[in-house]
């Protein structure tokens, strides 16, 4: 793992994303050096819409899930996706060729060697998106521990990484609990540094159940880190896998004493810069968009149009969040509030299709505008579940030292949730935006936003 920005990446992610942007560039040149035989070719330009063409690859690829740490897909869906990416590049590369026009080239020749270096891009990315990863890109790793927090972490690998090999489980003298597979339990005839060296761990992920007097060997482990060897304990291994902190491994100390959680005067002025920018773009262009949903809810269900809920933001202050009425007006006619469901039976008509898109949460672009929310953020939640959920989860309260968003990075990372066990998933997602939050974090969540708009995922 790599740390980008506050962001943590997997390095093949990061190969893969290299690959793809000098595949197109050298694909571009290559094919100018091959055939332009003594013509005047200003390889300046040509190397600037290289550049750019590769960008812009790069962020079509990444929308459309090609470098996910994991996926679902089967090889025709993959390639579905491939095909889609081919169709989005040709009026990219019009466009680039609109910005710079380029002189003393065959502009149809160039065109023809750029779809070609695209497509051959993608016909390599379909196959490494289904093959397994190579022994320089995989990383091994030791499991100090057999309990239960060994098999979570056995568990979160698979899941979520497959570069990740687990090469064994070191047991502690104190581990009364062997939750993991016995062939995988390795022997404690040898120490547990020498136990990393011979099988060429570069990771040791302490993960015990236990703790008491001895379980944990300082030395040993000081030694495996002067040895090169990344040692890690259970609350950092899971942030960095799988970009959340775990609410089981996590202690005060580790939130109090580690890096991150830094809510600088910088960062705040800047993040509110490009809230107010972003925001009163996007509200432009939405115009349309909200002009039409106002109407299509006044002809199915009547006014109001809007409607306004307390909803509780910056440190614990309550404000008023708006969003496009999607349910009926009777929805809590007894008062009591009640979870939102994924399939809720409340909702309109219209209502389903404003959700399914997220089209009713685009009037809280005017509250990021009055400062009472931001873009990204974690999702803003009503009054009385904040009660609830701070006397039942730990550390929830930390989510409010941030401003509330319109998006999130638990929004792009969890379905929608409606019961405190998945409030209490969220907040994993949460704690990660709130401990390592940035510009560069924000620009992804909100670029991962647009794919789950069209895609579906996650909606409510």
């Amino acid at each position: 793992m790599v740390r980008l920005f506050n962001h943590w990446f997997r390095w093949r992610s990061l190969a893969q994303m290299l690959f793809d942007f000098s595949f197109v560039i050298v694909g571009i040149i290559i094919a100018m050096m091959w055939v332009h035989n003594g013509l005047p070719v200003n390889h300046r330009q040509i190397i600037v819409f290289g550049l750019l063409l590769a960008a812009a690859m790069l962020l079509i690829n990444s929308w459309l899930g090609f470098y996910q740490r994991i996926n679902n897909r089967s090889v025709m869906e993959t390639r579905a996706r491939a095909v889609l990416s081919l169709y989005l590049a040709v009026p990219v590369a019009y466009g680039i060729f609109a910005i710079l026009p380029l002189t003393g080239v065959n502009q149809e020749f160039l065109q023809l060697s750029a779809m070609s270096a695209v497509f051959g891009m993608l016909v390599t990315r379909v196959s490494a998106t289904h093959t397994t990863s190579t022994s320089i890109l995989t990383r091994r790793i030791l499991v100090f521990g057999t309990g239960a927090r060994a098999l979570a972490v056995k568990r979160a690998l698979n899941k979520s990484d497959p570069s990740a090999e687990i090469v064994g489980f070191f047991p502690s003298p104190n581990d009364e609990e062997l939750e993991v597979p016995g062939n995988m339990i390795l022997s404690r005839s040898t120490s547990l540094t020498d136990t990393a060296v011979k099988m060429k761990a570069d990771e040791i992920v302490v993960a015990l159940t236990e703790r008491r007097g001895g379980s944990m060997p300082l030395r040993e482990l000081l030694d495996c880190k002067l040895q090169g060897i990344r040692v890690l304990d259970l609350a950092s291994h899971f942030e960095q896998t799988l970009g959340q902190i775990r609410l089981e491994s996590l202690y005060a100390g580790w939130l109090i004493f580690g890096e991150g959680f830094r809510q600088g005067a910088l960062r705040t002025i800047i993040k509110r810069i490009f809230d107010i920018i972003c925001a009163s773009i996007l509200i432009l262009l939405a115009l349309p968009i909200m002009a039409i949903t106002a109407l299509a809810i006044v002809i199915e269900n009547g006014f109001p149009i809007l409607y306004r809920q307390e909803r509780v933001g910056l440190n614990g202050r309550l404000f008023n969040v708006i969003k496009f009425r999607s349910m009926r007006r009777d929805a809590e006619k007894d008062g009591k509030p009640i979870w939102a469901a994924a399939q809720d039976d409340r909702a309109t008509k219209v209502g389903k299709i404003i959700r399914k898109l997220r089209i009713d949460e685009l009037p809280q672009l005017f509250s990021v505008l009055s400062g009472d929310m931001s873009l990204v953020g974690p999702r803003p939640e009503r009054p009385f579940f904040v009660d609830q959920l701070t006397k039942e989860i730990p550390f929830y309260a930390v989510r409010h030292s941030v401003k509330p968003g319109v998006t999130g990075w638990a929004q792009v990372r969890y379905h929608y949730g409606a019961t405190v066990e998945d409030s209490a998933e969220k907040l994993q997602y949460d704690l990660y935006y709130v401990k390592n939050h940035s510009l560069f974090l924000d620009l992804l969540v909100l670029f991962e936003t647009v794919g789950v708009v069209l895609t579906g995922k996650g909606a409510h």
